[in-house]
Parts: structure tokens; C-alpha cells; sequence
């Protein structure tokens, strides 16, 4: 929990009862999640697998990097402990089938998002560099959607990933962080040229891991932290998103969008967040909590026009 939570404190919140309950943490609901996203991956190769055409492939190039998105918020609540309750399967399957898949070491990224969550939107918090150039111009957001689904920023981040690491740790570091990313793709290779569809592994994998995942990213982190407006206000320096169920599908996937609920309470499995949302709003604390209604009220808020705060 962030060190700024002084003021306002689970126990302020929740019974026991309450407490205990939005605790538990499900080995069954962990596989189901994962297999729902693996499941809409796969759905989308075997539209375009039996329906070749440009309106599939862009279907598919949507949903998959939305779903890529989907493997990092499940990765990142691995991160947390809790995708699933035993802690082996927690620690295996979020690594390798959640994290490989996006390019991302969880032990790295825990430690960078545990020191996130204790000085969130203070100097000291890691992640700041990904709000803090927010609002900008409609014509600077344009270029930043552009180098996302252009692959130019997928590439700048991923070669300053590997400086850093390469820095830091050396070679070995580098093996380190990108040896299960590497081993998960030559197997994902292996598998779909075995089945003759190297165009899927190449169209439906890697294009929209360089391409729609980054702007799907961005939406999602723009979203959380970006132009808030009271950094030092826990309620207030990070944002939950009324979602619909279009932009659930491609920018917040597993419930991410109940982000204030998330920070106040990181221990919390992501299925159970609406819950606690709706225990905040029958106690009256929504109305001093930073929410938005839908992504498109926020990139135009983060792009320099007015908006109105969801009630």
C-alpha cells in the first residue's frame, strides 16, 4: 500500500467480514483467466485462419493486442501474488504464460511496481516518467498513437530496455531477463509453423505486439495516473475509468480500469475489485475519488480539452 494512505485506511472501509472476503484468492479463477485470454488469442488466428481477409485481420490485430495487454495485467497481478492462491502456480504460469509472452521479467517489473505503489506520483515513484509529460496537444498525442502502431515506439522502448539492463547487470543480466521471452517465442514459432501458419505467428503475434499492444498500453496508462488532479490525495492521484464494454475488450481488460480500488487495496484479486468499487460508492467515498467515464473523456482530457467528472 502507498505510503500517502494515511488518512484513509482498509479498516476505515471494510468489516472483517468484508475483508476477509475480497482476500481470497482462487487457484480455479487463476486458470480461467488465463485461458480466457489464450482462448481470445486463439479465437481471433482461427477467424482469420478460415476467413482470410483484410476486416478479419484487423479484427484479429485489435483483440490480439488488446489480450497481449490482457497477459500484462495478468502478469501483473502474478506480480502481486495474486492470479493464483498456491504460490508455485502463481510464480510459474505468471511468468511463463503471462509475462514471457509481452517481453516482460516479472521479478524486474515487481520490483519497479512495488516501489509504484509506495510513492505513487511522487519523485520517488519509479513509473513517473509515464504520466508526467501529460496533458499535451492533440497534435502531439496524434504523434505518439502514431509511433505506437508504427512500431517505432515498441522498438525505442525495447533497445533503451536493453541498454539499461545491459548496463546494469551485463550479459548476463541480458540472458537473464530475456532468456524466457526468447524461450516462450521459438516454442510459439515452433507450434504455428508446425500447423503451416507462419503468417499468423508473424500478422497475429508479433505485428500486433509491436503495434496495437503499445497503444493499448499507453490508453491503459494514460488512464491511471496521467493529468490527475491532486498528486498528493490518494484518492485522487491515480484514476478509476467507467468502462464500456468495447473499451473493456481492447484497453481495460480484467477489471484494470478500478484503479483507485487496486492502489488502495493492492491485495485484492482484480475479479473482486467491482465489489469493493461498489462498497466505496455505498459509503459515499466515490464522490471524492478521481473517476471517469470512459477512455475517450480521458485522452481527451490528457490531450488538452475539457472535460466533465463522472458522478
Amino acid at each position: 500500500m502507498s505510503t500517502q494512505w494515511q488518512t484513509l485506511k482498509p479498516s476505515d472501509i471494510l468489516t472483517s467480514e468484508q475483508s476477509h472476503r475480497l482476500r481470497q484468492r482462487s487457484d480455479l479463477m487463476g486458470f480461467w483467466l488465463l485461458a480466457h485470454c489464450w482462448g481470445v488469442i486463439i479465437a481471433a488466428w482461427a477467424l482469420y485462419a478460415l476467413i482470410p481477409h483484410p476486416a478479419t485481420w484487423l479484427l484479429g490485430w485489435l483483440l490480439v493486442g488488446g489480450r497481449q495487454l490482457g497477459l500484462a495485467i495478468l502478469m501483473h497481478e502474478g506480480s502481486h501474488g495474486m492470479l493464483f492462491r498456491t504460490r508455485r502456480l502463481n510464480e510459474t504460469l505468471a511468468v511463463w504464460a503471462a509475462g514471457a509472452p509481452v517481453l516482460v521479467d516479472m521479478g524486474a517489473y515487481r520490483k519497479r511496481h512495488m516501489a509504484h505503489h509506495r510513492f505513487t506520483r511522487t519523485d520517488e515513484d519509479p513509473e513517473n516518467y509515464l504520466y508526467t509529460p501529460f496533458p499535451v496537444s492533440r497534435t502531439s498525442m496524434g504523434r505518439k498513437f502514431l509511433r505506437d502502431i508504427t512500431g517505432i515506439a515498441f522498438w525505442r522502448g525495447q533497445i533503451g530496455l536493453f541498454r539499461f539492463v545491459k548496463a546494469k547487470a551485463g550479459w548476463a543480466g541480458v540472458w537473464h531477463y530475456y532468456s524466457r521471452p526468447l524461450a516462450f517465442h521459438a516454442v510459439l514459432f515452433a507450434c504455428l509453423a508446425g500447423l503451416g501458419r507462419i503468417d499468423i505467428f508473424l500478422l497475429l503475434w508479433l505485428l500486433p505486439l509491436m503495434t496495437s499492444y503499445p497503444l493499448a498500453l499507453r490508453v491503459r496508462n494514460i488512464a491511471e495516473h496521467a493529468t490527475v488532479p491532486d498528486l498528493a490525495d490518494p484518492l485522487r492521484n491515480s484514476r478509476t475509468t467507467l468502462a464500456n464494454p468495447i473499451e473493456r475488450a481492447f484497453f481495460a481488460p480484467y477489471w484494470v480500469n478500478y484503479h483507485i480500488e487496486h492502489h488502495l487495496m493492492p491485495y485484492v484479486p482484480c475479479y473482486r475489485l467491482p465489489e469493493l468499487h461498489n462498497i466505496l460508492k455505498a459509503q459515499g467515498i466515490t464522490g471524492r475519488m478521481e473517476i471517469r467515464k470512459g477512455y475517450m473523456d480521458i485522452l481527451r482530457l490528457n490531450a488538452g480539452l475539457k472535460t466533465e467528472k463522472a458522478t
